[in-house]
């Protein structure tokens, strides 16, 4: 009898303890079933597999972000990643450039205004790969090669860099700060063969082209930020995965912008400077807010200059003169003939036209992010310069 009560006891609370197990599993049955009935079925909510942990970045390798699907030279974006592009690009030394932008899950952007970049939330990240097609140097001539990429996060202290220098494999590349040169030769679509030894930029002078002062009670304070993302940049159609789009559009669409603005007026829009379609003085404003506004402009690195290149600033009765037109030289150091920023007419002694026609470290503009000279950007600034009526 012991034992049979001993059994029983046993079996009592087996019983016991796997009633709710089968509970639950008639109950899944039930819903199954119910949904079923109604034509419902289950489908999992996809997640991305980017992974941006604040407190570890920058990590050692871009594939620890997981930012790209497959082979990561390929640049396919992963789910939520977004590509974008400006109407207008800097300048560097030729380089293709990919640029994507991922934020963390419920979070967007807020928008400013036309002119000012967009603020993105903490967490978010901006993407920047560049690259050369047609590389001459490397094995298989006549293929790509990626040189870095440069990341920028936003962190709650601010916004942070993060650059890459891709191995020679092609197959990862390696968080690295320091600066660097590296000896690169491609064809360019006139099928002549050019050359540089690249540089890749060190965190300071990273810093210098993302400056913006601020002043904070009695102390002025050094802060960066984008550059790129402004709406005014942004608001032209681009061809995604899924079709084309205007850009702001597909950020609201995304979960990434704000919806509570209108779009740009097309005062108020960039162009692309390589449109010769277009008017010449418009595509020279939109050449200088691409390539030296970052610098010229109020709070940033060359606020001491008179120049004000933001896109915003060189249309209007006072364009001309933010773009340095007739404006006077104050920097000796420079050849006696350079009288004027802008001498309209004379390319020999307008200042910014040598500044962009030359190499020398000392004067060339700008001052980081190429080693050669960009002949189409000069080629278009002294038909500029050509065109102007003389100082009065």
């Amino acid at each position: 009898m012991k034992y049979l009560f001993i059994f029983g006891l046993r079996f009592k609370n087996y019983m016991k303890k796997y009633y709710y197990l089968f509970f639950a599993v008639f109950l899944s049955f039930i819903i199954f079933i119910s949904c079923s009935d109604k034509g419902e079925e289950y489908i999992p909510v996809p997640v991305s597999p980017v992974t941006v942990n604040l407190s570890q970045v920058p990590y050692p390798k871009l594939s620890d972000y997981h930012f790209f699907e497959g082979e990561l030279k390929n640049q396919i974006p992963s789910l939520n990643v977004l590509p974008y592009e400006p109407a207008s690009s800097l300048f560097s030394d030729y380089a293709h450039k990919k640029r994507f932008v991922w934020m963390p899950l419920g979070t967007k952007a807020t928008f400013v205004s036309d002119s000012k970049v967009l603020e993105l939330p903490v967490g978010a990240v901006l993407i920047k790969t560049f690259y050369y097609e047609n590389v001459q140097n490397i094995a298989p001539v006549g293929g790509t090669r990626i040189v870095e990429t440069r990341l920028m996060i936003r962190k709650d202290t601010g916004w942070i860099f993060a650059n890459y220098v891709w191995n020679e494999a092609q197959t990862d590349a390696d968080f690295d700060l320091a600066g660097s040169f590296t000896d690169i030769s491609w064809e360019d679509e006139n099928n002549v063969i050019k050359s540089t030894s690249y540089r890749i930029p060190t965190e300071v002078q990273c810093m210098i082209c993302h400056k913006n002062k601020q002043v904070i009670g009695p102390t002025e304070i050094d802060t960066y930020i984008p550059i790129g993302i402004k709406p005014q940049n942004l608001n032209f159609a681009y061809t995604y995965a899924s079709g084309t789009k205007n850009q702001l559009t597909k950020w609201v669409e995304q979960g990434y912008l704000d919806s509570n603005f209108t779009l740009p007026t097309a005062e108020n829009t960039v162009i692309n400077y390589n449109d010769n379609t277009r008017p010449l003085e418009l595509r020279v404003r939109s050449y200088l807010d691409s390539n030296c506004s970052h610098c010229h402009a109020i709070d940033r690195h060359c606020d001491y200059r008179p120049m004000r290149f933001p896109f915003n600033m060189t249309g209007g009765p006072n364009g001309q003169t933010n773009m340095g037109v007739c404006v006077d030289t104050e920097d000796y150091s420079f050849a006696p003939a350079l009288t004027k920023i802008i001498k309209p007419g004379n390319v020999n002694r307008s200042m910014l036209y040598y500044r962009l026609n030359t190499t020398e470290e000392s004067f060339r503009m700008p001052l980081h992010g190429r080693t050669v000279i960009h002949e189409e950007g000069v080629e278009l600034i002294g038909q500029w310069i050509n065109s102007l009526a003389p100082c009065p």
